[in-house]
């Protein structure tokens, strides 16, 4: 007589498993602003481990953001990929992120790489160095950003131009930690050095130096990484070394690739699983040794390329204080000359 209740028991939970499983393993959609190739290899392997299938869009990341924007409640984004914490505020700021708690994000993610409220994760680290020549400058004579208005460097330094996120985020930092008056006298005697009016990426700096346009550059490491890995271009990056500045002092500067939960994601769950999964172990060794960017996650070590630069003291500064002087950084920049 009471098989029955029994069985109906059974089926109601089998079939709520079932449709918790549905839900689980579905899909994630992603609006990512890094080129596919440097992250899609990880998203497969995510796929192939969990059944979560991944739909990626792939744009550039102020475009994506202002989709999110006009997308609204209709967005069928839940995961926002982007490249430096500048963007990453400006998503914020904007209302298409939401904060979401994880206590494996929180562990694995140190909190200067995080956004204090869960909206935003760091999940890869890249630092902006002194990229310099051998034979036209002696390692002995850099020092420290600062000292990049140095006289001896008139006509001598190459970098992109300011509106590059890049160059913002490295001058919102020392407006965090000098002020806005010492800052722009830097500027100002930063851009008088310059061998050129900007112009072009980061891989165009370090060209321009093995050129011998400039003796110095400033770019991102990973840029250099995947030029010294590519057989085309390792000898024109082996014109170059990099030296690590502020090593006394504040440290180099550093910001990194990140990631946010979309405010209105259809699949938040396999969002902050997705996201969860990206700072794993294997997840951060991949990264390393595919795109020569440095983990956020304590253990795992960089690419044998990115170690052959050297190690160094990294700015300790809170990163969401970049996102928060970037309309401060653009109008100094611009006041300062540097176009």
């Amino acid at each position: 007589m009471r098989i029955k209740p029994i069985l109906l028991v059974i089926a109601a939970l089998s079939s709520a498993l079932l449709s918790a499983g549905a839900v689980f393993a579905s899909e994630v959609n992603i609006y990512s602003a890094r080129q596919e190739e440097l992250i899609k290899p990880l998203l497969d392997n995510f796929s192939r481990d969990t059944g979560i299938k991944v739909n990626l869009i792939t744009g550039k990341p102020d475009e994506l953001i202002s989709r999110l924007v006009s997308e609204g409640r209709n967005s069928p984004a839940d995961l926002l990929i982007s490249t430096d914490v500048g963007r990453l505020y400006r998503a914020k700021t904007q209302g298409v992120l939401q904060s979401i708690s994880s206590d494996a994000l929180s562990s694995a993610i140190p909190a200067a790489l995080r956004d204090p409220a869960g909206h935003w994760y760091g999940l890869t680290m890249r630092a902006r160095p002194i990229m310099y020549v051998p034979g036209k400058v002696n390692p002995a004579e850099l020092s420290s950003y600062a000292d990049l208005t140095n006289p001896k460097w008139r006509g001598r330094i190459c970098v992109r131009s300011s509106d590059n996120i890049y160059n913002q985020s490295m001058v919102a930092a020392m407006i965090a930690q000098q002020g806005v008056a010492v800052t722009e006298q830097w500027v100002r005697g930063f851009v008088a050095n310059f061998a050129r009016p900007p112009r072009g990426g980061d891989r165009d700096q370090i060209s321009a130096a093995a050129a011998g346009v400039c003796d110095i550059a400033i770019a991102n490491t990973y840029y250099l990484g995947g030029m010294l890995a590519d057989p085309a271009l390792r000898a024109t990056a082996e014109k170059v070394k990099v030296f690590w500045p502020d090593q006394a002092g504040n440290g180099v500067h550093i910001n990194i690739s990140g990631a946010g939960v979309a405010t209105h994601a259809p699949n938040k769950a396999n969002a902050v699983r997705l996201l969860e999964y990206m700072v794993t172990a294997q997840a951060q060794a991949w990264y390393a040794e595919a795109n020569h960017e440095y983990p956020v996650r304590a253990g795992v070590a960089a690419s044998e390329l990115l170690q052959g630069l050297g190690e160094f003291s990294a700015d300790k500064l809170a990163l969401d204080k970049l996102g928060e002087l970037n309309g401060e950084a653009i109008r100094l920049m611009d006041r300062a000359g540097w176009r």
